[in-house]
């Protein structure tokens, strides 16, 4: 909450905490853990500019759809393998693409398993 506070200015008194996804390993060896939440929207963003460029949107709907995104091979330097990236079709100029990719596949198939309607 530190975090989404320090960047975009989300505070964390507008936020319902629902809860976490499991730990991705990045291809650059971080490990992620993704913390859930519902904000109220529209929301006065203020963002940092040091740390974030711009925000965007992108409906669930149409994160949805499978013809929406695919898996690419990422080179990487040698002596590395290629591994395996998330990269959706472009919306509305933007792309999402790796772990931030992989974080809203997942957020899609925790919704699935509890029964939400994206």
């Amino acid at each position: 909450m530190r975090e989404t506070c320090e960047e975009i200015g989300l505070q964390p008194t507008d936020v319902r905490l629902l809860g976490c996804l499991n730990p991705l390993l990045t291809i650059s060896n971080y490990c992620v853990t993704p913390v859930v939440g519902v904000m109220p929207w529209p929301y006065p963003l203020k963002l940092a500019e040091v740390e974030v460029s711009r925000v965007f949107t992108i409906p669930l709907a149409w994160l949805c759809q499978p013809e929406n995104h695919e898996i690419r091979p990422r080179l990487l330097p040698p002596p590395y393998p290629p591994v395996p990236v998330v990269y959706f079709q472009r919306y509305d100029g933007e792309l999402l693409w790796g772990i931030s990719a992989q974080i809203t596949l997942n957020l899609l198939a925790a919704l699935r398993l509890t029964g939400v309607t994206v």
